[in-house]
């Protein structure tokens, strides 16, 4: 197989670096129309609308929408039908994953100014959350975890999870992750129809504050539409890893790093940055040697061949100012003295430290969110978090004292503002 190569010494290499990271995001007409149809059925026939979608897109069995939703007791079940390492393995995740955003708790404040006026900020939790899981091609336990846990450590009072089960089949472990995560409610619905239930409430579906979790393209286009009806997480990208080697690593180990994001999706982006030429040639000849012994290879190799690049820098320093123009979803710095680095990073939705840190650890049991930003959005947005599922109320008492020093000010500026109300209404407390 061929994956790209270039060099920043090349005189065209910012034109051929804008075309390897641009990414069609505009959405097809044809998914867009499907998807506004679908949200505006269940906006206009709920459970009716709802009903006839599920049975054409993921199982014809069930008759009445209500049949969707799983009983508690089959999640429980299947909990304890997994096997020991596997039930082992989710719940030492969900104890990780929990420590750690417990950690980002934000706490209500306040305080008292001279002359008694009170100021301060109050936190409260969102009342109830949709979280949608995919199904189909792939299932994610991980991502009930990544998306349940800081939501319930938030405070949230309720969770909603909506998963596809085509023809049916539902998985044991995204099951089992429901109930170590103790989820309110599972129904078994997907695709933009789940978003537009969640969105808009039906008989049988309550409608939620905020959705989360990722999807295919007809999830995110539905997420795009209803945001401000509902609050979402984001808009994902493909998946991306960005490795900054200083050639020193064992090239299979690189390789193998680039290929566990190339397997996500034949649009996922994998990218090397290392000032060694030679390494880079280790490192291609490993891509060759270990591709095929992978079962989602048809998949690697599109996606390396597609949106791979394999890149020769001047230096480490010129690395991370490429790093910080990328603004990766998840960056590995696989130097020695990794933090000596950290400073120079200024764009990546994960930064991941070290040879012996590979990005799929923090997919599953690092503790730290897996739902980050792709596409760039890293200049601007966060990993999802606590803080997702908080609100954040400003609170405002002000004393008798207070009202004619601060209604001063605020007359003058409402004035200014040509409010004559907003002046009068603070005049009016002057003492």
């Amino acid at each position: 197989m061929q994956i790209r190569r270039l060099s920043s010494s090349d005189i065209d290499f910012q034109e051929k670096l804008e075309s390897l990271l641009r990414f069609e995001t505009s959405l097809d007409n044809e998914i867009g129309q499907t998807v506004t149809h679908i949200l505006n059925q269940i906006r206009q026939h709920g459970d009716k609308a709802l009903l006839e979608f599920t049975r054409r897109f993921d199982n014809p069995e069930i008759t009445r929408i209500d049949q969707a939703e799983l009983p508690r007791d089959q999640w429980l079940s299947a909990l304890k039908a997994l096997s020991g390492d596997q039930r082992k393995a989710l719940e030492q995740a969900a104890s990780r994953i929990r420590i750690y955003h417990e950690k980002q708790l934000s706490r209500s404040w306040e305080y008292v100014e001279p002359d008694g006026t009170r100021l301060g900020q109050k936190i409260t939790a969102l009342d109830r959350v949709g979280l949608y899981v995919p199904g189909g091609k792939a299932a994610y336990p991980s991502s009930v975890l990544m998306n349940a846990i800081p939501a319930r450590v938030a405070g949230v009072n309720e969770l909603i999870m909506a998963t596809p089960t085509p023809g049916g089949e539902k998985n044991p472990l995204v099951l089992a992750a429901a109930a170590i995560c103790e989820v309110d409610r599972v129904f078994t619905i997907g695709g933009a129809q789940a978003i537009a239930a969640l969105a808009y409430g039906t008989t049988t579906i309550p409608k939620v504050d905020k959705i989360v979790g990722p999807g295919n393209a007809y999830v995110a286009t539905a997420k795009r539409h209803v945001f401000g009806e509902v609050g979402i997480d984001m808009l994902a990208g493909p998946s991306e890893i960005l490795v900054i080697c200083d050639g020193k690593t064992n090239p299979d180990w690189i390789a193998m790093d680039l290929f566990s994001q190339a397997e996500h999706d034949e649009q996922a982006q994998s990218i090397l940055l290392c000032p060694e030429k030679t390494f880079l040639n280790a490192v291609a000849e490993s891509i060759v040697r270990l591709i095929d012994t992978l079962p989602r290879r048809a998949v690697i190799r599109a996606s390396l061949e597609n949106r791979g690049a394999l890149i020769h820098v001047r230096d480490l320093e010129e690395a991370c100012l490429l790093a910080n123009r990328i603004a990766p979803e998840h960056l590995e710095l696989s130097v020695d003295q990794p933090e000596q680095w950290v400073d120079h990073i200024q764009h990546a939705g994960a930064i991941f430290l070290g040879r012996y840190t590979c990005e799929a650890l923090g997919d599953y049991c690092a503790g730290p969110n897996h739902v980050l930003p792709t596409s760039g959005t890293a200049r601007f947005s966060s990993p999802l978090g606590v803080y997702d599922f908080q609100k954040r109320t400003s609170l405002i008492q002000v004393s008798a004292e207070g009202a004619s020093e601060l209604g001063k000010i605020a007359s003058v500026l409402a004035k200014g503002e040509g409010l004559e109300a907003h002046a009068r209404s603070a005049e009016f407390r002057y003492r």
